[in-house]
């Protein structure tokens, strides 16, 4: 036996057709057992199969007897990222070079509209040579049925994979520590939730500790959907554009999320290689659209050479003023021109 977890238990066996060495992951008896289920799984692991890359771990096959069913896998040597992590925080450089090739597997996956859903550091093998590979691509769609689920005696920390009712919208699929905020509320999700945990175990990796804790499942999901990550366990020795990249993979709002896993996979890329490249930005700060919006105005009307544009160009915008706020019919602030008056305004434009 190699491993067990909420996924089935895994054993090194031998493919004696084949003269190699294999990972036999024996699947729970809620999917072996269910004639739907294993149908599923079986499509599912089919469309794995498909995927070819270095860092992921391949689908040999399904097999099926009486006693059960198995997922013939690709044995792979070495830790888990798991097991390194619990060692104490990965060394920048180190940790650079697996999260780059993490990225590439995401990256791959996802073209071929294949989301993970289960990423975490238990999931990634670390290879003797330096190879990272991801286990379990996509697996954790089609693994678990909520009625088998006993949520109640999961423990976090050894990360099952698990299913549990959440919202009429939909279950909660994958890892507690690991979950995009709307795959922690049960909502759908698409593959920014796999660029949300990417950046859980990107920081995981530099700091040994997650951005969200938590003592139970429900202290964690609440921490994920409502908290701040801990940004004072992130190293100062971390450089800005690493810092930049960890706070766009954590948004907490999918829209404001890195897009693609692609564009970490480049910064990842030349930070290895050292290039002077700008780093991602970050993600503004949750100010009012009305403050935001003044601003952009005045970053633009600040790279304007004023001698040389005249006629000025007249600039429209609209803004959303609070609503203890009050404007003359000529649009402008009404009241005694003091600084309280001004920031009720918003800011203080020009007559």
């Amino acid at each position: 036996m190699l491993g067990r977890g909420g996924m089935g238990e895994v054993y090194r066996d031998r493919d004696t057709r084949l003269q190699r060495d294999v990972a036999l992951k024996l699947l729970p008896s809620s999917v072996a057992a269910d004639h739907d289920s294993l149908a599923r799984f079986t499509r599912e692991a089919q469309l794995l199969g498909t995927l070819n890359h270095p860092h992921i771990a391949s689908i040999y096959g399904v097999e099926e007897s009486d006693s059960g069913a198995a997922l013939v896998l690709e044995l792979v040597e070495g830790p888990t990222l798991a097991d390194r992590i619990a060692q104490g925080p990965i060394a920048l450089d180190e940790a650079i070079a697996i999260g780059r090739q993490i990225t590439e597997a995401l990256e791959a996956a996802h073209e071929q509209g294949i989301i993970h859903r289960d990423l975490k550091p238990a999931n990634i093998k670390l290879r003797p040579d330096g190879t990272v590979k991801v286990l379990d691509f996509g697996l954790a769609k089609t693994m678990l049925s909520p009625s088998t689920s006993g949520v109640g005696a999961l423990d976090i920390t050894a990360s099952p994979t698990f299913t549990a009712h959440a919202t009429a919208a939909g279950l909660i699929l994958g890892t507690a520590a690991y979950m995009a905020p709307e795959q922690a509320r049960g909502r759908a999700m698409d593959r920014r939730a796999d660029i949300w945990a990417f950046g859980v175990v990107l920081f995981e990796m530099l700091t040994g500790v997650r951005p969200f804790g938590g003592e139970t499942m429900s202290e964690t999901l609440a921490a994920i959907i409502k908290d701040p990550p801990s940004w004072t366990a992130l190293p100062r020795s971390v450089p800005a554009p690493v810092q930049a990249l960890i706070r766009r993979t954590l948004e907490k709002d999918p829209r404001r999320r890195l897009r693609d896993i692609g564009d970490a996979r480049l910064a990842l890329e030349d930070l290895e290689s050292g290039a002077d490249t700008p780093a991602i930005a970050p993600v503004a700060a949750h100010a009012p659209a009305w403050r935001r919006a003044a601003l952009w105005v005045i970053a633009s009307l600040a790279s304007v050479d004023l001698r040389r544009a005249w006629p000025r160009p007249v600039i429209r915008g609209d803004f959303s003023a609070p609503t203890h706020a009050r404007f003359d019919d000529r649009g402008n602030c009404s009241g005694k021109r003091t600084s309280s008056t001004s920031r009720e305004c918003g800011a203080n434009f020009p007559e």
